[in-house]
């Protein structure tokens, strides 16, 4: 683990900049920049276009670690370079803004009001990648929907279990489980999985004793 990393990521203040859009997000991301879909013809177009879009955000004098504290990279980004470094690299030697890697495969179908992730195949080298490449942790996300203990507990389980890999191979995980903002009684829902998390069992119940 990169000790100043650690430190800035521990001490300093700011904000993580998703720049990790996938194959299924990107369209819209270009969209939103600009690009309309006829623009291109087929995927490697498609994704050439939108590192140039993120190398441009980057390179940007306004984009730096005075108030970005980190960067989400999408693995084909972080395998690509910005003016002749690898993007990990630049971001970290040239803007101090910490790099990380975007890991999951995307949400599986809903079961029990909960999206865990698919599953991983290749965790491990890409792992032993991103150590290599310089970045410093990683970033997974799953989705609950709804309340329902079973799916959230399977949510949980998961994120920890792929943490602890993840630590293993000295990257620093961020467990994601998103809940739904427009879910019924979404506040309940997000006590209710950090309980699950923390204590083992929902929160509203540690709270109620």
């Amino acid at each position: 683990m990169n000790e100043l990393q650690f430190s800035k990521v521990k001490n300093a203040e700011g904000f993580i900049a998703a720049l990790d859009q996938s194959g299924g997000s990107t369209p819209k991301a270009l969209k939103l920049y600009g690009i309309e879909d006829g623009a291109y013809s087929g995927d490697e177009e498609m994704f050439d276009l939108v590192h140039a879009m993120r190398s441009r955000i980057i390179t940007s004098p306004s984009f730096n670690g005075d108030r970005i504290l980190g960067a989400i990279l999408f693995e084909m980004t972080m395998d690509r370079q910005i003016e002749g470094r690898g993007s990990a690299d630049y971001l970290w030697n040239v803007k101090n803004v910490v790099p990380f890697l975007k890991v999951d495969k995307g949400l599986a179908d809903e079961v029990d009001g909960a999206q865990v992730m698919k599953p991983m195949p290749g965790l491990d080298a890409l792992l032993a990648r991103a150590v290599e490449k310089g970045v410093f942790g990683t970033k997974m996300r799953s989705v609950i929907r709804l309340g329902n203990g079973t799916g959230v507990q399977a949510v949980v389980d998961q994120q920890f279990e792929v943490g602890r890999q993840i630590l293993a191979a000295g990257l620093v995980p961020i467990l994601e489980p998103e809940i739904d903002i427009h879910s019924p009684r979404w506040a309940v829902f997000f006590v209710a999985v950090w309980g699950r998390a923390f204590w083992g069992r929902p929160l509203v119940a540690v709270l109620s004793r």
